[in-house]
This record gives C-alpha cells, structure tokens and sequence, in this order.
C-alpha cells in the first residue's frame, strides 16, 4: 500500500509516496539514483550495501522505507563534497583499499559509523566492528591500515578534526 514517506538522505528531504515495505537499497538506487550503495547478498550478510542511518550503520537491503521514516540517511555519495574525498575516502584510496571497488562504499560507511562511535579503536576493535563486511578480492590488509591511519590521523587532531563529523 502506498504512503507518503519523509526521510533525509545526505541533508536534503525527501519525500515518496511508495510502499513503505520497499528495500531501502532499492530506493536508493532506482528511485534516487544513489548507486554507491551495492547489492550484494540481499541478506545483510556481506555489507555492501551498508548506509548509515542516523549515524548507525545499517545495511540497505534488509531496512525498509518504514525504518528510515523521518530520520537521516547517509550514503557513500553524501560522506564527501563535491570534487573532494572525505578523508577516511583519501586513505582508501591512497592504501589501495580496493581491488575491484565493490564493497568499498559499504566498508566504508561502516567504518565511518563505528569510528563516530569509538574515534580510537585498537586494531582488534576495527577488526571486530569491520566483521560484517566481506571484501572477495582479500584487500583486508590494506582496508585495516586505511582506518587505522584515518582514525590516528583524527587523534592527532581531535576526533572531530576534519570537520566532515
């Protein structure tokens, strides 16, 4: 049954009429035309598709529009600005964090979420809260020294240093 559902997505509104059953994922994508977000398992296994919802990472293809009803959504493409990588972005890419690039939204919008929680966690922290994510090109080395390195960075800085939080 279609409603009309209210949500922000990277600080801007917006409003649908749709099911509120749909896959947040889905919409993202088709409906907003936000692809950074990637299907992988569709089962919430593999964090691909991991967003943040209110600051809390959250994997698009099991929340549906209901979930997201008023609050704020966050998505790969809202995490920088125009032209420019976020910084936790800047390490990825300059560690060579990717092979193929497929999980690397999901990976890291849900390091994103877990370093707003603990801005300095030890290695074994960012190991366990990065658990969910598969990576099937193996760039987990790689992945690990781009958060420890962004997250060492802030604390040099203050946490909030980068002005992006």
């Amino acid at each position: 049954m279609k409603a009309k559902m209210s949500f922000t997505v990277n600080g801007e509104t917006v409003t649908l009429e749709t099911d509120g059953s749909r896959a947040l994922l889905w919409v993202l994508r088709s409906d907003l035309g936000l692809t950074g977000s990637k299907y992988g398992c569709g089962v919430g296994m593999c964090g691909s598709c991991t967003i943040l919802v209110d600051g809390v990472p959250t994997r698009a293809c099991l929340a549906d529009l209901n979930h997201v009803e008023g609050k704020e959504v966050t998505t790969i493409e809202g995490l920088g600005e125009p032209g420019e990588l976020h910084p936790l972005q800047q390490e990825f890419y300059e560690r060579g964090a990717y092979q193929c690039g497929y999980c690397t939204p999901g990976m890291i919008m849900n390091a994103y979420g877990m370093l707003q929680e603990n801005s300095d966690p030890t290695r074994e922290e960012i190991i366990r809260g990065m658990d969910g994510n598969l990576c099937r090109c193996s760039a987990y080395k790689r992945i690990l020294e781009a958060i420890e390195s962004y997250a060492g960075s802030r604390s040099d800085r203050g946490a909030k240093g980068d002005g992006h939080e």
